[in-house]
């Protein structure tokens, strides 16, 4: 909780207040009962021989709207801080109104909230309330990747609903990667492969996700330099990150070109930690709605 301003600061903001509604008040005051010469001088001008130039002064509701907006002004300044260090009659802060809008909430979910915490995933998975508070956290959480149904993004978000999960689909490996995120590197191999080179690993690398040809001239270069992520029969490394190349699922598009540019050029995939954002409930929600059949 901040704490409120002293010494210099707390002197010239209540001076800087005070000025302030003592000239609005004066300025109102002045514009409204002040007689001035000058005002019926004005009267009598006329322009294009039929235009006058107005002197009747603003409707008087104005003055009283503002006198009251004035009134309302003082009276917060005596109730709430607002003057310096002044804390007000009620000595109300910032800090007291979130520990009693916690306690409200408490009050209300906290027992929603922790029999949440108790249950197991598939547990919440038959708990309609909870599936749809679920749906509501990764609306304002995820949503903006991934997309409301969380069918992602051609070459930047994944889909999270075709159970294709590059590092590990496991209720403990999902909540993992919500919490503490993840960062996927794939190494460009254009300068080492060559522009064949790069072509023939393609073409291997595709095949995999059909009828392999151990025969490929791609397969020699995939087991020198893809191997030790993605293994020898292109099934991939959760642990790594590694995708699986056989089941012609493709993060970054499955096109012979997308696929000879991400060979080419690597790619760079970075999914944010949300561990400090939500809470331990929030996470399980949102593996919960994750693993469910047809999410989004």
């Amino acid at each position: 909780m901040s704490e409120l301003p002293t010494g210099f600061w707390a002197g010239w903001i209540v001076v800087l207040t005070l000025v302030s509604l003592g000239v609005l008040s004066w300025l109102v005051y002045s514009i409204y009962f002040s007689n001035s010469e000058v005002d019926k001088i004005h009267e009598e001008v006329v322009w294009d021989n039929n235009l006058r130039e107005g002197a009747n002064p603003a409707p008087m509701w104005w003055f009283w709207l503002i006198l009251l907006s004035l009134v309302c002004s003082l009276i917060y300044l005596m109730l709430f801080p607002g003057l310096g260090s002044y804390k007000g009659i009620l000595n109300w802060t910032s800090g007291r109104q979130v520990v009693r809008d916690e306690q409200v909430y408490s009050a209300e979910f906290g027992g929603s909230r922790n029999a949440i915490a108790e249950m197991k995933v598939e547990e919440i998975h038959d708990y309609p309330k909870a599936m749809v508070s679920a749906q509501r956290v990764f609306d304002r959480n995820c949503a903006v990747c991934h997309g409301y149904e969380a069918q992602g993004q051609a070459a930047l978000f994944p889909d999270l609903t075709d159970k294709d999960w590059q590092w590990g689909g496991s209720v403990e490996q999902i909540e993992q990667s919500i919490r503490d995120g993840r960062t996927g590197n794939m190494a460009p191999w254009g300068d080492i492969l060559g522009a064949q080179g790069v072509d023939d690993v393609t073409a291997y690398v595709m095949s995999l996700s059909g009828n392999a040809d151990t025969g490929h001239p791609g397969k020699l270069q995939y087991d020198q330099l893809c191997v030790a992520c993605h293994g020898t029969t292109g099934e991939g490394n959760p642990i790594l990150g590694a995708p699986d190349l056989t089941d012609n699922t493709w993060l970054y598009g499955g096109s012979l070109k997308a696929v000879k540019t991400t060979i080419a050029d690597g790619r760079n995939g970075v999914m944010p930690a949300f561990g400090e954002r939500l809470d331990a409930t929030q996470l399980k929600l949102l593996v919960a709605l994750l693993t469910v059949e047809n999410p989004g």
